[in-house]
């Protein structure tokens, strides 16, 4: 496993956002973003993990960095749940370090961009056994949430920031929005917010990002 790309604060760390990115990126693909918000958070570290290179099946077999394969893209999309989990746990294991290091878990945020944002919010409220500060889910959805699942109190206090393009034709904005619905039918602070732009990232998107992580974080 690659280590993770970590950008220091100016300041000491006592909170850490731990950030995922897409199918086919790679861990550098969000340090200008997170370079940018650390301008507004000088106490918070940033943790880019990597994903591993593997074959994707609905891109015909191409290897390339994925948090877990994708084997069909309808009527549901149909995953590798076994890749999943083991994902999970590397995130698990970031979020120990960064305990152990000294960051209250409570100020720990999971984000993740599309294929990354699904494995934060199964890690978030499917896995990961204990407090967290909240969870940034850009641009994706939740595989592994259905109607029949009812989440532990504890889950239900765990703020959530659902973003996403309106005209978004890889993720649809239809699987945001059914993740933000089920979170919402469970009790938690969800919120969701839309802009006018495909599967990326706006410059508008980045500020409201900041301006909820330090409400989160003050």
């Amino acid at each position: 496993m690659d280590q993770p790309l970590i950008l220091q604060p100016t300041q000491s760390a006592d909170a850490c956002v731990i950030w995922l990115h897409g199918l086919g990126a790679d861990r550098y693909d969000f340090m200008p973003v997170a370079e940018a918000l650390q301008q507004r958070l000088p106490s918070t570290r940033f943790v880019l993990p990597q994903a591993p290179t593997r074959a994707v099946t609905i891109n015909g077999g191409y290897a390339m960095p994925s948090w877990y394969d994708i084997l069909a893209m309808s009527p549901a999309r149909a995953i590798n749940r076994e890749q999943l989990e083991a994902s999970t746990q590397q995130i698990i294991q970031l979020i120990e370090a960064q305990r152990d290091s000294g960051i209250n878990p409570a100020r720990i945020i999971l984000a993740g961009f599309s294929q990354g944002g699904a494995v934060v919010l199964h890690t978030a409220f499917l896995r990961w056994n204990g407090p967290l500060g909240g969870v940034l889910a850009l641009s994706t959805y939740a595989p592994t949430f259905s109607a029949e699942l009812q989440l532990p109190a504890d889950k239900q206090q765990l703020p959530v920031y659902c973003l996403h393009g309106r005209f978004d034709d890889v993720v649809l904005p239809a699987m945001g929005r059914a993740a933000h619905d089920y979170l919402l039918s469970q009790g938690v602070p969800v919120t969701w917010q839309d802009y006018p732009m495909s599967h990326e990232v706006l410059s508008e998107e980045i500020q409201d990002i900041g301006t909820w992580l330090a409400t989160v974080l003050r």
